[in-house]
């Protein structure tokens, strides 16, 4: 793999200065315009000290030469091929130089100095190990996918045969959905969204990081499975929130039913308990195949974990 970097200036360790205090990694796919959106609001919004390292995942809209020209004290680190969302914070996670690690999609953008407010919560509660906020729509809305609840065979069963779809926010059909109002404590949760998704250096590293077999979708949720086998507690803030368009890297409607559907199928094998794995793959495309029809029927939009 070839990989170019720019923007050295961007490590604030540098000429003696101090490390920041959080590492903000953004991954970029043919975003250029959503992906200089993003980095202003990061720069309007936050106060407290950061560095910010983009991956451009051989981006064919000159991202990276976009971000370069507008953002030049940012490291860049140029792929030749795209590596996915996982290979790609990976990727930046070995050029950490702050203790605290936060993922910020690169098709978001930050609301209510949303980093400043999370970070100054993990700090206040290191020993959770995984923080995440609140995620809205456009119109400032909850968008649904801040956190979710554990994936289980029924909630599997579920969404494969479209009871999920039909019952949206039910507790017995749609278990997995956690729905957060604004005004909401601190709440634990199984799995935080990877579009605002905040761990120590130290922990990520504990945990070595995302697991490269899963390319796009998924991850963050393999991610704070693991931790919790660990000891480690995934909480979600409301008050610390980012405005997330969402999907805006997909090539085509296909391409996100496809790879999420791999991705569930990825994350049960690895999490479930070897008696289930026969009803993973019928159940798995079984849903892709519903999934996929309900798109064209509604045109609507893909979450990141249905």
């Amino acid at each position: 793999m070839e990989l170019r970097q720019n923007n050295a200036k961007g490590d604030r360790t540098a000429g003696g200065r101090p490390a920041p205090a959080v590492d903000i990694v953004v991954v970029s796919y043919n975003t250029r315009d959503l992906t200089l959106a993003c980095l202003r609001s990061i720069a309007r919004e936050t106060t407290v000290s950061y560095r910010i390292i983009v991956v451009d995942n051989a981006s064919r809209d000159d991202s990276a030469d976009a971000v370069a020209a507008a953002f030049p004290e940012v490291l860049l680190l140029r792929s030749a091929s795209n590596l996915g969302f996982a290979g790609a914070v990976n990727l930046a996670a070995e050029r950490l130089a702050a203790p605290w690690l936060l993922l910020l999609n690169s098709d978001a953008e930050i609301r209510d100095r949303g980093i400043d407010r999370l970070l100054a919560y993990a700090q206040a509660e290191p020993k959770k190990g995984i923080y995440g906020g609140r995620i809205l729509q456009r119109d400032g809305r909850h968008q649904g996918v801040s956190c979710l609840g554990r994936p289980t065979v029924w909630s599997h069963l579920c969404n494969a045969t479209g009871l999920t779809f039909l019952f949206r926010g039910s507790p017995w059909f749609d278990p997995e959905a956690i729905e957060l109002r604004e005004d909401a404590p601190p709440r634990e949760v199984d799995i935080v969204a990877g579009c605002l998704f905040l761990i120590s250096a130290a922990d990520w590293r504990r945990l070595g990081g995302f697991d490269a077999r899963f390319f796009m979708y998924g991850e963050e949720a393999d991610l704070c499975l693991r931790a919790a086998k660990l000891g480690l507690t995934s909480v979600v803030a409301p008050f610390a929130t980012a405005l997330h368009l969402g999907e805006a890297s997909a090539e085509t409607p296909a391409n996100p039913v496809m790879q999420i559907a791999r991705a569930r199928l990825t994350l049960m094998r690895r999490h479930w308990h070897p008696c289930w794995h026969f009803t993973i793959v019928p159940l798995g495309w079984l849903w892709a195949a519903l999934y996929q029809r309900r798109q064209i029927v509604t045109r609507g939009g893909f979450s990141f974990w249905p």
